[in-house]
C-alpha cells in the first residue's frame, strides 16, 4: 500500500525505456544498458500442474542460471511466499548471498525483517522502505523512498480498523 511494488515496475520500466532508446521520466539518470530480469507476480497453474511455491522455484532457477552467463538489473517482489516464513527467510538469505556473488545487481522488496539484517554482513546491500503514518486513526503515505528498515506495523493496524480482529 505504501508503493513498493508501483517502485518496482517504476525501476523496471525506466530501464526498458532505456534500453531500447526512449525517454525517460526523470530529472536526472545514470545509465549503463543492462539485461532485465523481474519476478513480480509469479502465479500457480492447475493446467501445469504447478503450485505457486514451484512456479516461483522455476522463476529464481532462471535467474540463477542466467546470472551465471551475463550482467543483470533484477527485480523481485517478496520471493519465497509460498513457504513456511523460517524456510522462506533462509532461503531467501541465501538466495541473496548467491546474487551478490553474482555480476548482476538489483532491488528485492521484502516484509521478511530478518531478510534485511544480512546488510550488516555484506557490504553490497543497503535498506530503503516506503513509510506510512497512522494520523487520527487513518493510514496516510508519504512515497517517499527512505533509508534503512521500515519499523511501522501497518498490518496490525488495518486488521483492527476493518475490525478482522479485535
Amino acid at each position: 500500500m505504501a508503493g513498493k511494488s508501483t517502485f518496482l515496475r517504476t525501476v523496471s520500466l525506466q530501464i526498458m525505456m532505456a534500453n531500447v532508446g526512449l525517454p525517460v521520466f526523470a530529472k536526472e539518470m545514470e545509465y549503463s544498458p543492462i539485461k532485465l530480469i523481474t519476478s513480480m507476480r509469479t502465479t500457480d497453474s492447475l493446467t501445469d500442474d504447478e503450485s505457486y511455491f514451484f512456479s516461483e522455484l522455476k522463476r529464481l532457477k532462471f535467474i540463477v542460471d542466467e546470472i551465471q552467463k551475463d550482467r543483470y538489473f533484477i527485480v523481485l517482489d517478496e520471493i519465497l511466499k509460498g513457504t513456511n516464513s523460517t524456510d522462506k527467510a533462509k532461503g531467501s538469505r541465501k538466495f541473496v548471498e548467491r546474487l551478490v556473488g553474482s555480476k548482476s545487481t538489483g532491488i528485492i522488496a521484502t516484509h521478511d525483517l530478518s531478510l534485511c539484517e544480512v546488510a550488516n554482513e555484506l557490504p553490497q546491500i543497503e535498506n530503503h522502505y516506503f513509510d506510512a503514518e497512522i494520523i487520527d486513526n487513518e493510514l496516510h503515505f508519504d512515497y517517499k523512498f527512505k533509508e534503512g528498515i521500515c519499523q511501522n506495523m501497518n498490518a496490525s493496524f488495518l486488521l483492527k480498523k476493518m475490525e478482522i480482529v479485535e
